[in-house]
């Protein structure tokens, strides 16, 4: 029996069916198939257009693919681990159809740039689907807070009560993360758009390809100037997991205030039951477990970043056996971007705020003790006074088991005399928030400006 390895003339011996099983990468990069065939596609025109390739064998070539995508799509392709990897496959497959012209095909390339080609056409792919998935991320989330633009709620240092804001305020800070998520995504896609295709195993080919020709085919910006490092470095697979890393992790801590924010001891919100699960033991339990494995999965797309980085730290140029490794937690990484990004757009929409749980946390914080010093700064007391004084007036507040714009005016003055009746104005929740209306404050006004701002620039 022939062996159906492409090198197997070297050997005298079969590769044990441990080895082949250990080595095999097919079970998990057949999904590269149809961009594997779109590369070759292009590579073929290539050496057509000069002079390699005889007008016959391209549309050999050109036929038996269009059947094999066929077969892939209807699921009667018969993936072997003997042929190692999805190349090798699809090559055999196609030699099997249509005879020499699909031994020709690999003319002028290696499975070296040819693998490095796939990942890349396939990457590209998903930066662009996670980018219109982000938009969608963020159109859910400029909803919830257009709904909310006057909702009081507590904002928090340290899980403090720190100062009123409002929650419209709280969720265009996801989506300015996001912004930025989207922002990596865009740039990384630049240094990915780039083709390694004609660096061959790694030093070229004495073949005249027409690398900007099948860079033109392909949609890619550029070529990739160095034949050793197009084939051997894979910093764009490890800047795309990155920019995912970032994206758990800001949906990540989003998910942490969900999960506090819907305990019984807060009761900021409520998630819509389809997004929740019972517990097996206890019958009033409704727990919050999409944003909790968003919080555990944003630990393996981070692991995930470690495991490329890691990977690559101590390969000699070129090609190595190692970047083998580069594929699963590549594919699992935007799999997993991918299915988050989905699944929340659709949680947000069924997020229920409970303005009145908001605005009574805010009460109980003394939120609005800034406020009362920058009044006094605004009398004419330096600032380092303001801040003692009001210090001083909290912890009689606090005793007193209310809060500052509970005390009457003859208590304030005894703190200071410069505080005058206009000074109810500024304790208030609501008064708090409408002093902050300046670019990227809380106020509800330009809180709404900036939803505005938001939606013209997805629109665009």
């Amino acid at each position: 029996m022939q062996d159906t390895h492409a090198w197997s003339g070297r050997f005298s011996e079969p590769v044990s069916e441990l080895v082949k099983k250990y080595t095999a990468s097919v079970t998990f990069d057949k999904r590269l198939a149809e961009f594997d065939i779109e590369g070759s596609l292009a590579h073929a025109t290539m050496l057509h257009k000069s002079g390699v390739l005889g007008d016959a064998d391209l549309a050999a070539i050109r036929d038996g693919m269009a059947q094999i995508i066929a077969d892939i799509r209807a699921g009667n392709f018969d993936w072997s681990v003997d042929l190692e990897d999805v190349h090798m496959n699809v090559e055999r497959r196609l030699t099997d159809k249509i005879g020499d012209a699909g031994k020709r095909l690999h003319t002028g390339r290696s499975r070296n740039d040819q693998v490095a080609t796939d990942i890349r056409l396939w990457l590209r792919a998903q930066i662009d689907a996670i980018v219109v998935l982000i938009a969608e991320l963020q159109t859910s989330l400029l909803d919830l807070a257009e709904q909310h633009a006057d909702t009081v709620m507590p904002g928090f240092t340290h899980l403090q009560v720190a100062q009123p804001v409002t929650f419209g305020h709280h969720m265009l800070a996801y989506v300015e993360m996001l912004g930025r998520d989207a922002e990596r995504m865009t740039d990384c896609r630049k240094r990915v758009n780039r083709l390694p295709l004609g660096a061959a195993a790694l030093a070229g080919t004495t073949f005249p390809i027409d690398r900007h020709y099948t860079a033109q085919l392909l949609g890619f910006d550029d070529v990739c100037h160095n034949s050793l490092d197009a084939v051997s470095d894979r910093d764009f697979a490890i800047e795309f997991t990155a920019a995912a890393s970032l994206v758990m992790v800001h949906l990540s801590r989003l998910s942490e205030e969900l999960i506090l924010w819907m305990s019984p001891r807060v009761g900021f919100i409520d998630i819509a039951d389809r997004f929740c699960t019972g517990s097996s033991i206890m019958p009033q339990k409704k727990n919050p477990d999409v944003p909790e494995l968003v919080r555990g999965k944003s630990g393996r797309v981070v692991g995930h970043l470690i495991a490329l980085v890691t990977l690559m730290k101590a390969q000699p140029l070129a090609y190595n056996k190692d970047n083998q490794e580069d594929k699963e937690p590549l594919f699992d990484t935007a799999d997993t971007l991918i299915d988050t990004l989905r699944i929340y757009a659709d949680m947000m929409r069924g997020i229920t705020v409970k303005p009145a749980a908001m605005r009574a946390a805010v009460l109980q914080g003394f939120a609005t003790a800034t406020d009362l010093a920058d009044y006094l700064v605004k009398k004419g007391m330096p600032f380092r006074d303001s801040h003692e004084v009001v210090a001083l007036t909290v912890r009689h507040a606090e005793q007193q088991s209310v809060d500052i714009a509970d005390l009457s005016l003859d208590t304030l003055r005894q703190f200071s005399t410069l505080i005058e009746q206009d000074v109810y104005s500024v304790l208030t929740p609501e008064g708090s928030l409408a002093q902050r209306d300046h670019v990227g404050g809380t106020a509800p006004n330009q809180v709404r400006f900036q939803i505005a701002r938001h939606r013209a620039r997805l629109a665009g």
